[in-house]
């Protein structure tokens, strides 16, 4: 029997292709668990500024998520944990970092556009765990394509069996509300975008006669079809499956509009997995050991600019957190202790006297941890599935005020632990060049070094576009193999080399001429 605490947690991320709606459901599922009182869009005057997800200047100027923010909250007696992610796909490696400390995921699509590129990789990262998978289907109030057609659309290019347990009334300027497959139940809602609003009419049966009142015949009996058609098809949902990552259980709804938003949170505390065992590099952990382990997942410098802060998210695997207690840090091999871990509320953080498996604490950090990074009561332990992917856009910085160059190269560091972009150091000349997966993580980079540090710098473009974690068995070769190839060598955080270079060809030809020389196209490789 789990812990009653482990039993009640509930933590998943919000994932999609950018402007599907994801910040927005975020925004709402906070709003209807009373977390918040009134619902803001992104931009929006400081005056009403209210707990949201989108909370980095450069988030709210441009509309976008481009780091991960965690949430929690209470509702029905069960503690949600959410993650939203960033959608564009240059933080790619950010929402997959993030999908290794969730227990499942709500996948938003939205109802004009369908599945998109973006929306297909990411449920490549969910197949890689198994991870259990709800789609929401987002913005029901525009005209888009049928449901219908949108369930063979997301079967086939997601590759996913469906079980529909809500389904739409009308859509477009037809949109009604939502009928809950799964409990039975109507609701019909005044449209409000910004909060919690009491339903028109709630049913518990079709054939209620009063239904008359604000639905057309036509629009009843055809519900009534739809329902019975789904009912066909898709059958009664199978737990065992969904929890296995097999069956994804699909909503709809208008999350700007409110509409569709309890129905799913209804049903995700029923039927969402609570915290289950994690795979360590050493064994199994099971979530209901006595003895506490946890990861570190994230980083994230200054959440709060008028402090220099730098904090850690742990999420906790097994066992019991408590504040002020002693953990080992397995990879630097020394005990730590935490006099204010944080419990987030988007922006708005308090200290926690104690947290449990499912939980997401954040750490005050002065520089002891990187993302991976395993905490235990003294167990050397090492939690699987946070490498750094090989990056494909190389920048050298260049400083444009030598005034501020302690603050350049401080701010570059802690950017960089955050995993917005790794760093490879280039011989002669301590040359500090950004690897990066996208064009937008150098704009933020810029935006945050001049915001956050006072630093201005521009960066430079280099002709390389592989790079390849280079190790020998023969340390003597690999040695000889750094010398001869310096040009082409930058040492990354941990002072590997990392050979980079411009074409897969170079990386061929190279590799048959040093065979005594593995190279690796992500981090996580045993030296």
């Amino acid at each position: 029997m789990l812990n009653p605490e482990i039993e009640k947690r509930k933590t998943f991320a919000i994932i999609s292709h950018p402007d599907a709606g994801k910040t927005t459901l975020t925004e709402k599922f906070l709003l209807f668990g009373g977390a918040i009182n009134t619902a803001g869009a992104v931009k929006r005057n400081k005056a009403n500024q209210s707990n949201t997800s989108d909370f980095m200047e450069i988030e709210k100027q441009r509309g976008i998520s481009v780091a991960t923010s965690v949430m929690g909250f209470e509702y029905s007696g069960k503690r949600i944990n959410i993650l939203d992610t960033p959608g564009h796909k240059d933080f790619a490696e950010d929402t997959y970092r993030t999908l290794s400390a969730v227990d499942s995921v709500i996948l938003v699509v939205d109802c004009v556009k369908g599945v998109e590129e973006q929306t297909e990789k990411l449920m490549s990262v969910c197949r890689m765990r198994n991870t259990p998978v709800i789609i929401f289907v987002n913005k029901m109030d525009r005209e888009g394509k049928e449901a219908y057609d949108l369930l063979d659309e997301i079967e086939e290019k997601l590759n996913i069996s469906l079980c529909p347990l809500s389904w739409p009334i009308g859509q477009g300027h037809t949109f009604k509300g939502v009928y809950s497959i799964y409990n039975k139940h109507l609701n019909l809602f005044n449209s409000d975008k910004t909060k919690v609003t009491d339903s028109v009419v709630a049913a518990n049966d079709l054939n209620d006669p009063s239904l008359l009142n604000y639905l057309k015949e036509n629009e009843i009996n055809t519900l009534k079809d739809d329902v019975e058609l789904v009912d066909g098809i898709y059958g009664k949902i199978d737990k065992d499956l969904y929890t296995d990552g097999l069956v994804a259980p699909v909503f709809f709804g208008s999350a700007i509009n409110n509409f569709g938003i309890k129905e799913l949170l209804d049903t995700f505390i029923d039927i969402a997995p609570s915290p289950r065992h994690r795979e360590a590099e050493e064994r199994d952990v099971l979530v209901e050991e006595k003895n506490f382990s946890g990861f570190v997942f994230k980083i994230h410098a200054n959440l709060d600019p008028k402090h220099r802060d730098r904090i850690a998210f742990l999420r906790i695997c097994s066992g019991k957190f408590e504040r002020n207690k002693f953990y080992y840090h397995t990879r630097q091999d020394k005990k730590l202790k935490f006099s204010n871990p944080m419990d987030f509320m988007a922006n708005e953080k308090s200290i926690v006297e104690e947290a449990w498996p499912g939980d997401v604490v954040g750490l005050y950090d002065s520089g002891n941890f990187k993302i991976g990074d395993t905490l235990t009561e003294g167990e050397k332990l090492q939690f699987k599935g946070i490498p750094s992917f090989s990056p494909s856009i190389f920048k050298e910085v260049e400083n444009m005020d030598p005034m501020r160059t302690k603050q350049l190269e401080k701010g570059i560091e802690q950017l960089t632990d955050e995993g917005v972009a790794q760093l490879f150091v280039m011989q002669p000349g301590n040359r500090k060049v950004i690897g990066a997966v996208g064009e937008l993580q150098f704009e933020v980079i810029n935006f945050r070094l001049e915001h956050e540090y006072g630093a201005k710098c521009r960066f430079r473009t280099l002709s390389y576009t592989r790079s390849s974690w280079v190790t020998s068995t023969d340390r003597k070769k690999l040695d000889e193999f750094v010398k001869r190839k310096q040009q082409h060598i930058g040492f990354d955080k941990e002072a590997n080399p990392v050979y980079l270079s411009d074409s897969e060809y170079m990386i061929n030809l190279t590799k048959q001429d040093y065979p005594d020389i593995d190279f690796h196209k992500t981090s996580e490789f045993k030296s």
